[in-house]
């Protein structure tokens, strides 16, 4: 399996290869991994995309020390350093949550790179004191062993997915069979990130704003935000009936939305 070494982490990556094949590359959510992206991937490989997926620190297979401290900008330079690892100049960069996070400082890091972004269920604003709070005390009993998971995975797969029984119980069964301490840096990098909204307009590529209908984390109001900040965005594609991970539970319409995308950015149908 494809792992990159960068500055305080190994990365792990998935590549559905073909250098001469235009190329996307997709970074998860909070408390998930690379395989939430598993309908987009197999979409998008199927219609001539080459796809990297990768494990951001604290997640997934990618190895990272829980008490080093790092960024959203390190979190971009990583996906960076997935792109040199598979040879690829550029791409269409996507993230979900706090993939998103990591694709807007990647379109400000190194702009020629980014040939456009898909920012799912995502915002560009910092988060208030209030909601630091909730944080903390939700990371705070999360790396608790003494908390059974089973009382924090309930509510928190409702929130952060969303859908239905059967769309949350493959990420109820990780979060059970994980090492719940691996998230500490990279929870202390989700309370402490900075606020965009005053530089999208540095972002001129162009931009998908994907969100779901019942996200109460991503907002209508705070994707609004976003797509108006971005000079290339158009208006915010909503999906009806979904939470958080959209692309997840609802990927046939999520899929739909990225192929229209897509083929206004190559000119060519992606469908």
């Amino acid at each position: 399996m494809p792992y990159v070494s960068t500055d305080g982490a190994r990365i792990f990556y998935t590549d559905s290869g073909g250098q001469d094949r235009p190329a996307v590359v997709l970074g998860h959510g909070f408390f998930m991994d690379l395989s939430m992206f598993a309908p987009q991937a197999e979409y998008l490989e199927a219609r001539g995309f080459r796809v990297l997926c990768w494990d951001a620190r604290g997640h997934g297979a990618t190895d990272s020390d829980p008490e080093q401290s790092f960024t959203y900008w390190d979190s971009a330079r990583d996906m960076f350093a997935v792109m040199d690892a598979a040879g690829v100049e550029h791409a269409v960069l996507g993230g979900m949550s706090q993939g998103g996070y990591a694709v807007l400082r990647a379109a400000l890091l190194a702009p020629e790179r980014v040939d456009a972004l898909l920012l799912f269920d995502t915002e560009a604003s910092d988060s208030p004191e209030e909601q630091r709070e909730e944080y903390r005390g939700l990371f705070a009993a999360w790396t608790n062993p003494e908390v059974p998971i089973g009382q924090l995975s309930e509510g928190l797969a409702g929130q952060l997915i969303g859908g239905t029984v059967v769309d949350q119980s493959p990420w109820r069964y990780k979060w059970a069979a994980s090492d719940r301490t691996a998230i500490r840096a990279a929870a202390q990098t989700l309370i402490e990130r900075e606020s965009l909204l005053d530089r999208l307009s540095e972002i001129t590529c162009p931009a998908l704003v994907l969100r779901g209908e019942h996200d109460g984390s991503s907002t209508a109001e705070k994707s609004a935000a976003l797509a108006a900040g971005l000079p290339a965005s158009g208006p915010v594609v909503t999906i009806p009936d979904a939470g958080h991970a959209a692309n997840w539970t609802a990927p046939d319409l999520v899929n739909d939305a990225l192929g229209e995308f897509l083929t206004r950015l190559t000119s060519s149908p992606v469908r």
